[in-house]
């Protein structure tokens, strides 16, 4: 009787740790089920936006965003001394192509110019790697008296796993501090021209 007892109570703290380990397991799953159930209420589709106002009329900002072989001059995604690029198509305008091939914080893509105009200037963009993406960059040209306000937007859809990423990074942020920067070198290279 008593190398019996001596078992069952050998047994009871395991089994409460194991009880413990359960309980904890299945509260992780249901905080992991209840926000991917979240991350089906957000939007089907995502927009990034900023604006800057250039000292420069419109006519010398343009030629910057609408010559892709300019974008070296001020874009902030040439982070990689070692990426890639190839430019074909049109040599400006409608039709230009950019491909980019780097490192990992700069991926594998491609951006071509599918509208021109004065007041606008409309990307299509297509990331391959390091995750498959196709959205819209637009470049809106506004002008105000002796100055231009520039806003440089991308959207696009946003899908399932878009929406649980968004749970864990703000992508407006992220983004929008690169078109901060990029605005900025914009407006230095256009005001020195």
């Amino acid at each position: 009787m008593r190398k019996y007892s001596r078992a069952c109570q050998t047994v009871g703290p395991l089994a409460e740790e194991t009880k413990m380990l359960l309980i904890i397991a299945l509260i992780i799953v249901a905080l992991i089920a209840a926000a991917l159930a979240y991350a089906t209420t957000k939007a089907d589709t995502f927009r990034v936006e900023r604006r800057i106002v250039i000292q420069s009329a419109a006519e010398k900002i343009t030629p910057l965003v609408n010559d892709f072989h300019h974008w070296s001059d001020w874009t902030p995604y040439n982070k990689d001394p070692d990426m890639l690029k190839a430019f074909s198509g049109a040599a400006s305008g409608v039709g230009a192509i950019y491909e980019w091939e780097g490192n990992s914080q700069v991926g594998k893509g491609m951006i071509s110019i599918s509208e021109s105009l004065p007041e606008k200037i409309t990307l299509k963009l297509d990331f391959i790697r390091p995750f498959v993406a196709h959205n819209t960059a637009e470049f809106s040209f506004v002008a105000q008296s002796a100055a231009t306000q520039v806003s440089w937007a991308m959207y696009g859809p946003q899908p399932y796993f878009g929406k649980v990423m968004s749970l864990f990074f703000n992508v407006d942020k992220m983004v929008g501090q690169d078109f901060e920067k990029g605005l900025a070198q914009l407006k230095a290279v256009a005001e020195s021209a």
